[in-house]
């Protein structure tokens, strides 16, 4: 499956260049008439630069094609550093059809690179990089939902073919794989994600999805535990392995109250285990999810009164 059009996506060797006073015009003001154009000034001695220079040509390659870049020596160029008012490096400045539309000072996270050059791209009236993929996760999280579950692991992994570090895709391959029932490869595939991305809330929500479909795998009779409970209110395991069958049998909100239920009973118990419980089912749903904000708001006036 392919997700973009590389068409017309130029080198790596032609998006990022140094240049000098002789070029700039050719390589910044006439270049960013059909691109945009990242001017990255810099020198040897600043510390900053040597971490900001590479984050950037990584964003601008990632690119393909919608954003170039030019490294500027600011001692070897110091009439176009006085020009631009070049007060400390590093700086970066943005150049679309012959003037400056964007720019920052300092090191910034590639978070933020990424966000920039999203920005500049969009200001140029291009598609902001990722774009497509991000409505490829978009369209896979639908299949998802209508129980197509094999063609989404497909789509997700087209993408991860693309972007390896798309923490989006990544955590939808890990959940296609849950829905199909194929729990080990779903956990192989979790274990294998890149080191940067293994935090991400994604991740973290896929993770919690395996944890609770393997304890589905085991989970009691709903019946049979409710009325465990009934007879003895202050079995706690019992309400415990009822609030995993309840959750196991897709009644999530009533998995959760018989866990607030527990934590108001004991907190301590099994060292927290009603807590630990209610944060994993927390972190497998979307956060603005009801069930997430209600269960949150008990939880905290328990813990807090």
């Amino acid at each position: 499956m392919e997700l973009l059009n590389g068409a017309g996506a130029a080198p790596a060797a032609d998006l990022i260049k140094d240049t000098n006073e002789a070029s700039f015009m050719a390589d910044v003001v006439e270049a960013s008439q059909t691109v945009p154009v990242i001017v990255d000034f810099w020198a040897p001695w600043c510390g900053p630069c040597k971490t900001l220079g590479p984050a950037l040509e990584a964003a601008v390659t990632a690119a393909k094609g919608a954003v170039k870049m030019v490294k500027i020596n600011v001692d070897e160029n110091q009439m176009i550093a006085g020009q631009m008012r070049i007060q400390s490096i590093p700086t970066v400045y943005a150049f679309h059809k012959g003037q400056p539309v964007d720019g920052f000072q300092g090191a910034l996270p590639a978070s933020e690179i990424k966000g920039f050059i999203d920005r500049v791209v969009a200001a140029a009236g291009g598609e902001a990089p990722g774009a497509a993929l991000d409505e490829a996760v978009t369209a896979a999280e639908e299949m998802l939902e209508q129980g197509a579950a094999a063609d989404a692991a497909e789509t997700f992994a087209a993408i991860l073919g693309e972007e390896p570090d798309h923490a989006g895709a990544y955590g939808g391959l890990v959940r296609a794989h849950i829905a199909m029932g194929d729990l080990d490869q779903a956990e192989a595939i979790l274990n294998g994600a890149p080191a940067e991305i293994s935090t991400k809330p994604e991740l973290e929500a896929a993770h919690a999805q395996l944890e609770l479909a393997r304890q589905a795998a085991n989970a009691g009779p709903v019946a049979e535990l409710a009325a465990a409970v009934e007879a003895d209110p202050a079995n706690h395991q019992a309400r415990f392995d009822l609030a995993k069958a309840l959750h196991a049998a897709g009644q999530t909100e009533q998995a959760v109250a018989e866990l607030l239920d527990l934590f108001r009973r004991d907190r301590e118990w099994n060292d927290g285990a009603a807590k630990t419980q209610l944060f994993t089912i927390f972190d497998a749903l979307k956060p603005n999810d009801p069930i997430v904000l209600n269960g949150r708001r008990k939880l905290s006036s328990m813990i807090f009164a």
